[in-house]
Parts: C-alpha cells; structure tokens; sequence
C-alpha cells in the first residue's frame, strides 16, 4: 500500500532528532527578500551609524510606512484649498479663519504637494524603494543562472510527501520524471539519485515589477507635476485662439515649466451644437456637447477641421484641448446721447447659474460713450439671461437649457467702471464703487426686461442698447501633463505584478528513485512551497499519478516476515490520496 503523507512539523524541522533540523540549500528561501537581521544597536561613529540608518530605510516596513505617510500627506491637499489650484479659495479661507490661517502656512498645508515635508517623504520612499529593489534584482538574477537545489537526505520531513515501489529501473523513473517536470514548465534538472525542480518564478518577477512601477509612477507624478500646464479659455462662435500665454482666461502650471514649452498651435471655434432631453424625468439634460473647429499646427501648418466633445479632446502634439463648458453671449448694440454707436453688435458672454442655463454676468461700455450733456462717462449694466424665459409673472429662471425664447434683463449704471485704475477687476462683475444708477420715474433703479431685437432707451437722453440676438460660446481647457502614459504604464503594471505576487506560488519537487534492500526500486516524491499552500500537496499528488502511470507499482510479495529496515515502504499500489496540506 502506498504512503501519501503531510508532515506537521515545520519545514525545516524534524520530529525525528537534532539530525533532521536543517533542510540545507532546499528549504532555503523561496523569494529574494533580504533576510531581517535582529535588531541590534549600531557601530560607533559617523560610517556605523550612515550603514545602521541605509539598512533601516531600505527594510520594507519603513517603505510600507513611507507610503502610509504619503497617503496620510496627501488629505490635507484634498481638504484645504491649495494656492496652485483656486489661489482665490485660499484667499477666502484665509479671511474666514485668522487663527488657522498662519498656523496653515507655517505648516505648508496651501500648498502641500510642495511643501518641504512632503517633499521629503516623497524622497525617501523613493530612495527606500530603489534600496530594496536593486538588491534582490541582483540576488533574483543569480537565482535565474542556477539550478534549483538537490533534494534533502530525507523527503519525509517536507511538508507534501509520497511513496511507491516500482519494477521501473531508477535511471528509467528519473527519465520519466525530468520529463514530465518539464513538460509542465518546471525548471528542472537531475541531480545525483533525484531530480530537482521548482516553478513559480513569476512570483518574484510579479512582485519586483510591482516595486519598479511603483517608483516610474513616483518619477512620472513628480515630473508631471514640474513641468505640467493648464489653462482655460472662453471663446465666442466665429473667434478663435492661439496657443500663448497671453490668450488665455487663467492659467497654472509647473514649477520648471516655461513659455517655450507650450506647443505652437490654433483653432477657431466654427460652431457649437448642443442637444438637450426634452420629456421626461431627465428633461433639460444633455444628450450631446459638439464643437466643430478649424485647426492649425505651426506657423503655416494646414488647416484641418475636426468636432471636439465631451471626454473626446482635440490631441495636438503633448497638448489636449477638452470641450468643458459651455453658455450664451447676448449681441447688444448701445448708442449715446447722440446717437453714435459706441458698441456695434458685441456679444457679451455671460457665466450660467444652474444647469437650465439662466446665466448672468456685466455689459461695460468703456470707451467712447458721451452722455446727453456730451461729457465722458462709462456704462454698465447688471445682465440676467434666461434662454428659456416662462413668460410675465414667472420666476426669473430658465425653463430649458436650449435657446426657446430668450429674454435679456438689463439695470444700468453711469460713472466709472474702475477700468483705469490698473486695479485688475472681473469682467462679469461691475465695480459699483464710483458709479450711479440710472432712475426711473419713481426714483429707482431703472431696468428693462428685453426679448431679441427690443430697445431699453436710458432715462434723460443717455442713450439706449438695443438687444440684437444671442452667439453661443464654448469653454476649453487646454492641458499638457507629460509623463502621464509613463504614469498610466506604471499603474496597470503595478496591478499585474501585484496579481503575480498574490496568486503565483513558487514551489520546489523532487523526485528520488533508488533501489531497495529487496531489489525493488523505491520512488519518493515531494513537495516545497514558500507559504503553506494547498497548491503544493494538489500539484504534487497529481504529479505522482501521472508518473505512476509510467511507472506503476510493483506487486504485492507473499506474505512473509518482512526482512528490510523498518522504514522500507510496503510494496505500493496507485497512491490513493493526493498529498494534503499539512
């Protein structure tokens, strides 16, 4: 009968005596990790203490509590506003909380991805990374040139074990088994009276790609985010826009980031189209966003046309243009207290306020405006558009997002709009400090609801606007992270190797056939793993049935006295079991 057994000791050990207790090169460490010294205090002076600190950094538990820390690092940046990302946010807070506000800039947190403390944890993970990572490249690379280690003296005491004699000459069963190792992608070798083998080397493979991407994600982070650039721009149908500085709305970018870095490039906005649910729970929402531009790359590159959508942006070179928003511009005519246009058929883009996009924003007429009198002054009106407007005694909101019966309220003001102060100031905010409100007859503020193609005349002959038609606009934000693909890269590889790390199990099998006291020849099969695996007894127990096939068991003696060691198996059958776990 044959003996299928699993071993309660640990790898290793041996219940049978001191004799037992090391399995030599066999049960040496299936994986590259350094072996962890104990702990103990370091050498005196500067180069014992520099080696005693190397060796803390690049243990795994401080990298592990390195990228605990940059976790823990990167909160802040998500809770409180950052300078690099609304500088007007952190204005705001610092207004509203005078007490936390310099507690906050002595600590960094408005600016946290370049503070010097996470700048500094930042380092040294990546440091510690690269310290764990070189040596066990090196040390798995010796492991590829050599050969897996001869059997131990005693399989026994493995933790996944199996017997049975055979009739099969020894060299006849070693044959067999170097083949049938091999076929199923062992490494495997003869090795005196056995053969050797071990597969599962992915397993290392997995885990040192998942160590290397996390340090091409850390580099393609840092540099994206010192050389990254990202600005907007509102552009009205019919206008366009060249890829400077100076053409756009707002902008932000990278700490070593430069002018001459942008790509040469321009694009016109020929038309927006935008769809919208008409019935149902989801009336008002969108269905498409298209802009349809003519596009140029260089000074005398050829113009292409191409739609730009919603996640589908215009890919120029290192630069994505994304279609981000969108609204309505009124077309107003004003004329002054003579008559003389003074604005012809401008269109005033206007910021919406919900998602049926009632918009509202400033009209500023700066330039060449004469009041009745003939004196110099400067207009503005408060402007509220609903493309929607549900008719006289409704709320003033938009019905719908599209543009079905449009209606401009417009109030309006004189004096100076603050534009000459060299005060920056916003064009969708009247500065009402220096100027007056035009009258109406009972003494208030004189304002007018209009519908496309009617006149609001100022009280006491200061002019009139006239409200022409609507234009449509179209916001873009034009981006250029390089390192992302290096970054994206580094993520799905950290993904795979972690999964070959976590499901690949490195495993040793030897296969020993040696001839028995009797003339018999004795096969002996075992099994090594790195981690108490099921995988080990399963993968060995169906090996062992494969190999009884090419060499079956010998039959059963005449019962007799047995004559052999008391260890010599019993002459044996098919293994009935597969190995279990021990």
């Amino acid at each position: 009968m044959s003996k299928t057994t699993t071993d309660t000791s640990p790898a290793g050990t041996s219940p049978g005596g001191a004799e037992d207790q090391d399995l030599g090169a066999a049960g040496s460490q299936l994986s590259t990790a350094p072996a962890e010294d104990a702990p103990s205090m370091p050498a005196l002076g500067v180069i014992g203490w520099a080696r005693w600190f190397w060796r803390q950094l690049t243990s795994m538990r401080v990298a592990l509590l390195l990228l605990l820390l940059l976790s823990l690092g990167a909160i802040p940046g998500s809770l409180i506003p950052q300078t690099g990302i609304d500088a007007t946010q952190v204005e705001d807070f610092r207004q509203r909380h005078e007490t936390l506000a310099p507690i906050y800039d002595k600590l960094g947190l408005f600016h946290v991805y370049s503070s010097v403390w996470f700048s500094a944890i930042y380092i040294l993970l990546f440091v510690s990374l690269i310290g764990c990572i070189v040596p066990r490249t090196w040390q798995f690379v010796g492991q590829l040139r050599g050969r897996p280690p001869k059997a131990p003296k005693r399989l026994t005491r493995l933790p996944a074990y199996t017997t049975w004699r055979t009739e099969a000459e020894p060299e006849q069963v070693r044959e067999a088994a170097l083949a049938l190792l091999k076929k199923r992608r062992f490494r495997a070798h003869a090795a005196g009276d056995a053969v050797a083998a071990e597969k599962g080397y992915l397993r290392e493979v997995g885990n040192l790609v998942f160590h290397i991407a996390l340090i091409v994600m850390l580099v393609a982070f840092a540099w994206g985010q010192l050389f990254k650039f990202e600005g907007n721009k509102l552009i009205l149908e019919g206008d366009g826009f060249s890829n400077t500085l100076t053409q756009y709305d707002d902008q932000k970018s990278g700490t070593l980031f430069t002018p001459d870095d942008l790509e040469p490039f321009s694009f016109v906005l020929k038309d927006f189209k935008g769809t919208y649910e008409a019935t149902g729970p989801n009336r008002g929402t969108p269905r498409t966003y298209e802009a349809d531009v003519t596009y140029s790359v260089g000074a005398y590159g050829e113009e292409k046309q191409t739609t730009v959508k919603v996640n589908e942006p215009l890919k120029i070179d290192g630069s994505k243009v994304y279609l981000v928003s969108h609204g309505y511009a009124p077309v107003l005519t004003v004329r002054d207290g003579r008559g003389n246009v003074v604005m012809d058929r401008e269109a005033v883009p206007l910021l919406p306020l919900d998602a049926n996009v009632t918009s509202s924003g400033a009209v500023k007429v700066m330039d060449g405006y004469r009041n009745a009198e003939g004196k110099k002054e400067q207009l503005g009106f408060n402007a509220h558009f609903l493309p929607a407007y549900g008719g006289k005694g409704t709320t003033m909101l938009s019905r719908f997002p599209a543009l079905i019966n449009p209606m401009l309220a417009l109030s309006a003001y004189h004096g100076d709009l603050g534009v000459d102060s060299g005060i920056p100031q916003s064009v969708y905010q009247l500065d009402k400090k220096n100027l007056k409100e035009f009258k109406d007859s009972d003494g208030k503020l004189f304002k007018k609801q209009l519908a496309i193609g009617q006149t609001m005349t100022l009280p006491d002959g200061a002019g009139s606007v006239t409200f022409e038609g609507v234009k449509e606009w179209a916001g873009f934000q034009i981006t250029r992270q390089p390192a992302s693909g290096w970054a994206l890269a580094g993520a799905v590889a950290a993904i795979f190797g972690l999964a070959g790390s976590l499901f690949i199990q490195r495993r040793r099998v030897w296969v020993r056939a040696v001839k028995g006291a009797d003339g018999v020849t004795v096969v002996e099969m075992a099994g090594l793993g790195r981690s108490e695996s099921a995988k080990v007894p399963e993968e060995l127990g169906e090996l062992a049935g494969i190999l009884y096939e090419r060499a079956p068991g010998a039959p059963e003696p005449d019962p007799s006295p047995r004559s052999g060691p008391p260890d010599t198996p019993d002459p044996a059958a098919v293994p009935a079991e597969r190995a279990e776990k021990k």
